[in-house]
């Protein structure tokens, strides 16, 4: 049974009893979490469930607040790292809409274009909805102890981090902390997997080439690799992800062109994963510096 078959599935046996679902959809930056939240919804929609979209993006802070959240980073950018969102607004909007009668929704919204590209939010969406999707690159990250962060720091997944690096990487771990209540409200956890975690950068450059074709595009290079260096970087994919592949209920293992190469539990796709790898530096549950 695919991906899209099960999440109905599950979505339809928590709404029969009158819940109001939640599904957590992390992937890393260029993956095509948008994509797969447009065809969930419509797949949906054609059985009568009426499947509402967020983003963690959503809950981006206002410009002046964001960019004061993360002066210092080392990517050069004013917002991803956790600390530039307000997760609370998310979990609210959540909450409100599961303990009220009625199935109407209010859910905020983040324009990426406004400042010239800087971005803000905007008015909220409305909407009436039987099961959300949250999707985003760090739902349901966990942060680490005091011990396992040092420890982290004393191994290869961090080896090259700069001095500023270290220090950022301490910091989105404490941010981490703020997100927790929101990752409560999640029923489900899907994942999209790489096969290598070099492939969200080349996804992100690909995603944005394809927007200048349309006349859409405006991040220069620069811009692009410290956005997904604020990704990859801030919270190491070995410390933060792979716990969150173990846990999933649901992963899609994607190839370098996006396509599914695996779907399965998070303990069948990072068994799958192991067998695949050949050597640490090609192995999809390992890492090296992007």
């Amino acid at each position: 049974m695919s991906l899209e078959s099960q999440l109905l599935g599950y979505c339809q046996q928590q709404c029969a009893p009158g819940q109001k679902p939640v599904i957590g959809l992390n992937g890393p930056v260029g993956a095509g979490k948008s994509t797969l939240s447009r065809q969930l919804q419509q797949h949906f929609a054609e059985q009568g469930v009426r499947l509402a979209i967020a983003s963690i993006d959503d809950a981006y802070l206002p410009f002046d607040q964001r960019v004061e959240r993360m002066r210092g980073n080392p990517f050069g950018v004013n917002r991803v790292p956790p600390g530039s969102h307000d997760p609370a607004v998310l979990e609210q909007a959540i909450s409100r809409w599961r303990c009220s009668a009625g199935a109407s929704l209010e859910l905020p919204r983040f324009d990426k274009t406004l400042r010239e590209g800087q971005g803000d939010p905007c008015p909220p969406w409305h909407g009436e909805a039987d099961a959300l999707l949250l999707e985003g690159w760090l739902v349901g990250c966990k942060p680490l102890s005091t011990d396992q962060l040092n420890s982290a720091l004393c191994s290869a997944v961090t080896a090259g981090f700069s001095d500023a690096e270290t220090f950022w990487l301490r910091r989105c771990n404490q941010a981490l902390v703020e997100y927790q209540g929101l990752w409560a409200q999640l029923g489900s956890l899907v994942m999209l997997w790489p096969q290598s975690w070099h492939l969200p950068r080349r996804w992100r450059f690909q995603a944005e080439a394809r927007q200048r074709r349309r006349g859409g595009g405006w991040m220069t290079g620069s811009q692009l690799e410290g956005l997904v260096n604020a990704s990859l970087r801030s919270l190491p994919p070995p410390l933060f992800q792979e716990p969150r592949l173990l846990a999933a209920d649901l992963v899609r293992v994607l190839d370098a062109r996006r396509c599914p190469v695996f779907e399965g539990s998070g303990v069948e796709a990072f068994d799958w994963l192991r067998d695949q790898a050949s050597s640490p530096s090609s192995s999809a549950t390992g890492y090296t510096k992007p």
